[in-house]
């Protein structure tokens, strides 16, 4: 089975404009995104897609493959899926992996791809990360500041998804209570299941917690939740410029994602 990981990356982003090209430690955030996405033993190709000829222009400078989408996609699995169609892309699996998942472990998106192949009934699977006692707390205290960053997700005894939020699920009120996973925002796809998916259209529970995973959901189609082990390594995206601050300390406490001979 192969698999092409797709780095959706627009330069329109309202809160963040130019964001892909942000430079994060000493490298842009797309790049950083990209080398991730090369460190991927499961992957047979990496594309960056895009709206914007800087953004073209910048990731052939480090010599990745691009492709030139529409200003007119809603979303990050949108513009995966028009990349599939103007590539014409042939492998089994299409990953889509953010542009601003600067800290997403390589790791992660081979358990992501290995799901898959392992189980040819899955159609859709997205990592999630259990989180200790001290990680609970800082997922909850970093939220009194950013009530809107960081998804939880629970799941059932297959693993399949229930329910995904921006508030803490399920609730800590208990002494026993199970353990708190937190998503990690990157999705796995049979390439049949992600034009079902981005054909389908919007729901009450997407719009209100302003997440487009719950449309497979409410239309009832099942999404493998994947645990992923981050090896100590601490999870963060860029959403705003104060993020960058952020994801930089962690870079310098924690040092570079990638091996030597990664970068």
């Amino acid at each position: 089975m192969s698999a092409a990981i797709i780095i959706p990356a627009r330069y329109g982003s309202s809160r963040f404009p130019g964001k892909p090209l942000q430079i994060i430690a000493g490298r842009s955030m797309l790049e950083r995104v990209w080398r991730i996405a090369r460190a991927a033993r499961r992957c047979s190709r990496v594309v960056i897609a895009t709206e914007d000829e800087r953004i073209l222009a910048h990731a052939a400078a480090f010599g990745a493959e691009t492709v030139l989408t529409s200003q007119d996609c809603r979303n990050g699995t949108e513009r995966v899926h028009e990349a599939v169609a103007l590539l014409e892309l042939r492998e089994d699996v299409v990953v889509g992996l953010q542009g601003d998942a600067v800290l997403t472990p390589p790791w992660a998106l081979d358990a992501l791809i290995e799901e898959l192949e392992a189980h040819p009934d899955v159609e859709m699977a997205t990592p999630a990360v259990r989180l200790d006692a001290k990680a609970s707390r800082d997922f909850i205290a970093h939220k009194e500041i950013s009530p809107t960053s960081g998804t939880t997700v629970v799941f059932d005894l297959d693993r399949n998804a229930l329910y995904f939020s921006k508030t803490v699920i399920p609730s800590l009120g208990r002494e026993a209570a199970a353990p708190v996973h937190r998503h990690i925002g990157l999705y796995g796809f049979r390439r049949a299941a992600l034009a079902k998916f981005v054909a389908l259209a919007p729901t009450p529970l997407e719009r209100a917690e302003g997440l487009e995973q719950l449309r497979a959901l409410e239309h009832g189609l099942k999404m493998r939740i994947v645990v992923v082990d981050y090896r100590g390594r601490t999870h963060a995206s860029v959403d705003t410029m104060e993020d960058v601050a952020r994801v930089e300390a962690l870079i310098e406490a924690e040092g570079e994602l990638l091996g030597h001979e990664d970068r």
